[in-house]
């Protein structure tokens, strides 16, 4: 009897109950999708880490805000749309299942428009004000 609860004990040391699955998080509505991988998490068993990008406009400035976290599988997939800052933003959650797969961001500059259309309103802000 001591030799099998001994071997049990044994067992559970070599081999540790599985954790769960670890994922980066950050909380919509994140500007960075850099502020998005600094903060790792383990998931509830059966999650998927999430990785969401949601676009908006703003008069002819893209807005581009990221959402990364543990979900169910049943939020994989989805599009659809959000409100934040007066903006409504259409988003897109992908999802993957290894630890910390969730680092890429889910949207990538297709145009320079939208930097130059930001560099635009910077430079003009720095030359009215000086």
């Amino acid at each position: 009897m001591h030799q099998i609860l001994l071997f049990a004990l044994m067992a559970a040391t070599l081999f540790p109950l599985g954790e769960g699955l670890k994922c980066y998080t950050c909380v919509f509505p994140a500007i960075s999708p850099i502020d998005c991988i600094k903060y790792p998490r383990t998931c509830p068993s059966g999650n998927r880490c999430l990785s969401s990008a949601a676009i908006g406009r703003k008069g002819g400035l893209q807005i581009v805000l990221y959402e990364k976290s543990c979900v169910l599988p049943s939020l994989c997939g989805l599009t659809g749309e959000k409100f934040a800052m007066g903006i409504n933003f259409t988003f897109t959650n992908t999802c993957c299942d290894t630890d910390l797969c969730n680092s890429a961001p889910v949207w990538r500059q297709k145009s320079s428009a939208p930097c130059l259309a930001l560099l635009s309103l910077i430079i003009t802000g720095l030359i009215t004000y000086f």
